[in-house]
């Protein structure tokens, strides 16, 4: 059984649980659930972008823990304020620290900032989860979801207003997935199976087939201003950063320094 294979599996569990403690109409009566979402393909695409999108990450399976010491109210704002095009949160507990609690408090500091709830979704319930904690933009990972499944979830978050980032790391994956209701693609340059890569190999591979018309973003291994520029010359438009600036004890400091060098 591969990592993704474990997180899945658990990921199924907490979903069945949480069902049972709050309903999806619930869910669709609470505050945030009304609120008009912030385009991250629009801030990707915008004049002038960074095209960064800053992610709070506290460990991974990889790394253990990266930075579990700051705030998430303390990082996001440095991130927006030191010009990030996006945000992303993980929600993910077991493996990556996360929490729904993480993702209201990085909405309340950073209204206008499109925000990604960065985690494992695999039903339509975890969709109205995203809208009602605030989130703009759901992730799909195309090597947990069958075609079928991505066809849904990504029908079901246009239907609720939500922009659809779909994750892949191989053409094989492109090619099966999808496509109809994906706003942006993004090549994950670490293997989800393995977490063994440490390049950007795998965007720069895929730039000439993802279709045109989808905004295209890089996401891991990118550490250095001289990959973004090698990137930005292969078509991309975003990058999924995190443990780059979590590691600094000033995470919005970092990447306001990472975006002077680009």
């Amino acid at each position: 059984m591969t990592i993704l294979d474990k997180i899945v599996a658990r990921k199924a569990i907490e979903v069945a649980e949480a069902k049972a403690r709050i309903s999806i109409e619930a869910l669709s009566k609470e505050t945030l659930f009304s609120r008009k979402t912030n385009s991250l393909k629009a801030a990707l695409l915008a004049d002038g972008s960074s095209g960064i999108i800053a992610e709070h990450k506290r460990k991974s399976p990889s790394k253990g823990i990266i930075n579990d010491q700051l705030s998430v109210a303390f990082v996001t704002q440095g991130y927006a304020a030191a010009g990030a095009a996006g945000l992303s949160v993980l929600t993910d507990a077991d493996f990556f620290g996360g929490a729904k609690e993480d993702l209201l408090q990085a909405r309340e500091a950073n209204l206008s900032t499109s925000i990604l709830r960065k985690d494992f979704m695999i039903d339509t319930y975890q969709l109205y989860e995203a809208k009602a904690w605030g989130a703009d933009v759901i992730l799909l990972i195309a090597a947990c979801l069958s075609p079928e499944q991505i066809q849904l979830l990504s029908a079901t978050a246009h239907e609720l207003g939500l922009e659809v980032l779909l994750e892949i790391h191989d053409e094989e994956e492109l090619n099966r997935s999808p496509l109809g209701n994906v706003d942006i693609i993004g090549v994950n340059n670490r293997n989800l199976k393995n977490f063994a890569e440490n390049n950007v190999n795998a965007s720069l591979g895929l730039t000439d087939k993802i279709p045109d018309g989808i905004v295209k973003i890089s996401e891991s291994c990118i550490s250095q201003p001289d990959t973004i520029r090698l990137l930005r010359s292969a078509g991309f438009k975003g990058f999924l950063i995190g443990e780059t600036f979590m590691k600094d004890e000033n995470p919005g400091a970092k990447l306001a320094d990472f975006i002077a060098e680009i």
